[in-house]
């Protein structure tokens, strides 16, 4: 593989093509004031265009920008017709493709399939401005636009499908979109470095079809096609072994067993001697290092993981387990005649390279075309500054690994403070309060692995479950000091965290949580332990609920000495692979006793690639060795068991109690349906029932949060290999000895309005 440069070393030298502009072209007029006849790079993005860099295409045109190429965008065209595609002429290079910073499946439906009725990165959250599997239809327009032009896909959606990979919206394993959307090449993951080099090397005269050496690409080739003579091919089965363990031969037969043939005819070869070499440790993993770097590793094909879903398990644990930049090695899936080839993971931005990327000249505004149109995605992070990236947690039903890595990059401290004085000063209608600053989890700045080596060779699937490794640094000294820094900033008048927090690593650090309550919470902070139950939690890897318990603790306590009444708002998931109609009545009841009233659920929902995925679409667990008779996962699949467990999350809605005494009455817990404190829901027709059509009131609810709408999916129950049904036992719920508090919310006291006494 390619040793990587710097990111900016040529851009001095590259940079003073063309005079910088405010925003980069989306039409003929905007090029015609560049003095542009064409250009080199054509973006096209299933997201209004917004520059700034939260917003991948943003990001991107303004990296190719400052390399010196021409880059034009193309937003959210109208995929019904070549002509949207032609707008901008044809590029010199290539077409770089994207559905947008999320994927086009999960931003137009729920997880009942259902199509949503707004879209948050579209103006005015209009609905349906992006096809489906957009991607695959923007590839398939761009090839008719100007045949012969390179197309490169890259962002999440092709990401999370550069392999054979469960589809939940068609409810079977989907090709590689490599194949769907005739693509030259797929980059993956943090694609800065990669779309740099190819760009240069088709800008020299390269031929995209014979660039196959680039960390995180993934192209096709002709089946058994290896870069050369040197490259040997791994199955994937010496990686993991999955199904039956074949019976070992008898170590003292002289032949195979075959009465058809002689002896002298069956006999196995005579070994080839060879010299016993003694090598240090350093010298064997210098020798293994260098054979990964010519060895591939072959999954089942396409055919056999679309058929049988152990080895679709398989295949997505040896995918997982080849995922660290520092040991991964490349990956082969055969697709009929051809192979899909993928490529090592990325390495990771160094410091320089993360700042160089977000110092560059960004408008940080929608176009000007939207005229004042609200855009919600650009509402939410128009004051909110990046920090870092990758998350090291390996969360199951969490995409962020499979995409930017495991391995955090941040951001220097000088960059980051810059970029706030520059929202200070040029962000319109900026009241003095930064709403975040963090990433994908905002207390994993500047983690790192204590020793680089052990990095280097670490096949672990997460680096905090089921404990926080030992060689994992959990200090927060230089995340404090970036809060006090930038808090000072004259002008600056709070700075909040908004993105999630890791708090079995926060509790590590009081004097982060200290910090982190004292000066940058707004009264509530959003945390998600998803669950209760350590069964389910299990399968999400996340940390058993006493880590909660252990964070609230420092959290009210520090709450109470800054003089400040704050709340935790929770996030749980419902309905997760390995969840039970148990497990949700537990964490209904957990909800119950502590009193909260959950207003929007984030539910699960199987996304590309996921491992979480890969136990809803097989019943298999591929956080272990998957056979036919290894751990049996249950899945979501059934409507009525889907209902009730969303109603569980929601126990204390009016419109949930029918469904939820109707389930307890099925699961024997009909001790639960009454008007005591002991009890989750109400007898059908009591008074809390009719209350709401009388114009009473209801009880007080959460805040609406910014998770994702709440979608279910059910969980159908699966017999063991006993041929029993997996339920457990009951846990009664024990009522708290004094009567149920108020809502959360109802504590804190409102301002009286204007005119009242």
């Amino acid at each position: 593989m390619n040793s990587p440069a710097n990111l900016f070393a040529n851009v001095a030298k590259r940079s003073s093509r063309a005079p910088a502009a405010p925003f980069l072209p989306m039409s003929r007029a905007e090029m015609d004031k560049l003095g542009w006849d064409s250009c080199d790079i054509i973006l096209i993005t299933g997201d209004a265009y917004i520059d700034h860099p939260s917003f991948g295409m943003a990001l991107v045109g303004r990296l190719l920008e400052a390399q010196g190429y021409r880059v034009g965008i193309i937003s959210q065209p109208d995929w019904t017709s070549v002509e949207p595609f032609r707008a901008l002429g044809k590029p010199n290079l290539y077409w770089g493709i994207t559905a947008g910073n999320m994927d086009s499946m999960v931003n137009r439906y729920t997880a009942d399939r259902k199509i949503r009725s707004d879209d948050a990165y579209t103006p005015n959250a209009e609905p349906n401005k992006r096809p489906d599997r957009a991607v695959t239809v923007y590839c398939q327009r761009a090839r008719e636009a100007f045949p012969g032009v390179p197309v490169i896909a890259g962002s999440i959606e092709a990401s999370l499908r550069r392999i054979a990979h469960y589809d939940y919206w068609s409810d079977k394993v989907r090709r590689s979109v490599l194949f769907e959307s005739k693509a030259d090449l797929v980059i993956f993951g943090n694609a800065e470095r990669a779309l740099v080099d190819v760009t240069r090397r088709i800008a020299a005269g390269e031929n995209i079809k014979s660039i196959r050496d680039l960390r995180g690409t993934a192209f096709l080739v002709p089946h058994g096609w290896l870069p050369d003579e040197e490259w040997t091919v791994h199955n994937s089965t010496r990686v993991d072994v999955p199904g039956r363990i074949d019976a070992q031969p008898n170590p003292y037969a002289m032949a195979l067993e075959d009465p058809k043939q002689c002896a002298l005819d069956n006999a196995q070869p005579e070994p080839e001697v060879k010299p016993i070499v003694i090598m240090t440790r350093e010298q064997r993993q210098a020798a293994a290092r260098e054979k990964a770097q010519k060895t591939v590793v072959r999954l089942p094909s396409f055919e056999t993981v679309s058929e049988d879903p152990v080895m679709y398990a398989h295949a997505s644990r040896v995918f997982h387990l080849e995922s660290n930049p520092g040991n991964a090695r490349a990956l082969v899936q055969q697709h009929g005649d051809r192979d899909v080839w993928l490529n090592p993971p990325p390495l990771p931005l160094a410091m320089d390279e993360m700042d160089g990327v977000y110092d560059l000249q960004y408008a940080r505004a929608p176009h000007p075309s939207y005229g004042k149109a609200h855009i919600p995605a650009w509402e939410m992070i128009r004051y909110s500054v990046n920090i870092m990236r990758g998350c090291f947690g390996g969360c199951t039903f969490c995409s962020i690994t499979e995409h930017e890595g495991r391995i955090i990059q941040s951001r220097s401290e000088p960059s980051i403070l810059r970029e706030i004085e520059l929202i200070r000063d040029t962000t319109k209608n900026f009241a003095g309060t930064i709403t975040d600053l963090g990433g994908p989890t905002a207390n994993m700045y500047r983690l790192a692995c204590k020793d680089k080596k052990i990095e280097e060779t670490c096949r672990r699937l997460s680096c905090v479950y089921p404990t926080i490794c030992s060689n994992l640094g959990t200090d927060h000294s230089k995340l404090i000091s970036l809060y006090r820094k930038a808090r000072a900033i004259p002008g600056i008048k709070k700075i909040l965290i908004g993105s999630g927090l890791r708090y079995d690593l926060a509790v590590r650090s009081p004097e982060y949580v200290k910090e982190l309550v004292t000066h940058h919470v707004g009264g509530l902070l959003k945390i998600a332990p998803e669950h209760t139950e350590e069964g389910t939690l299990s399968k999400m890897m996340k940390p058993g609920i006493g880590a909660y318990d252990e964070f609230k603790a420092l959290f009210d306590k520090y709450s109470r000495e800054a003089g400040k009444k704050q709340y935790l708002i929770p996030y749980f998931i419902a309905a997760h692979p390995g969840s039970t109609d148990e497990d949700m009545l537990n964490l209904a009841l957990w909800l119950k006793k502590n009193n909260f009233h959950l207003d929007q659920v984030q539910t699960f929902t199987p996304t590309p690639m996921a491992m979480a995925t890969t136990m809803y679409h097989s019943a298999k667990n591929p956080l272990h060795k998957v056979t036919e008779d290894s751990e049996e996962v249950l899945t979501a699949k059934s409507g009525k068991t889907r209902k009730l467990h969303k109603a569980f999350l929601r126990y204390y809605d009016p419109e949930n109690w029918p469904v939820l005494r109707e389930g307890l009455k099925r699961m024997g817990r009909g001790d639960l349906i009454g008007n005591g404190e002991r009890h989750l829901v109400p007898p059908a027709g009591s008074e809390q029932e009719v209350a709401p059509q009388r114009g009473e009131r209801r009880p007080p609810v959460a805040p609406r949060s910014e998770a994702p709408k709440g979608r279910v999916i059910e969980v159908a129950t699966r017999r063991n290999g006993r041929g029993g049904e997996r339920r457990s036992e009951p846990a009664p719920f024990m009522a708290p000895p004094s009567k149920a508090k108020a809502g959360i919310l109802s504590t804190i006291k409102s301002k009286p309005k204007a005119g009242r006494k």
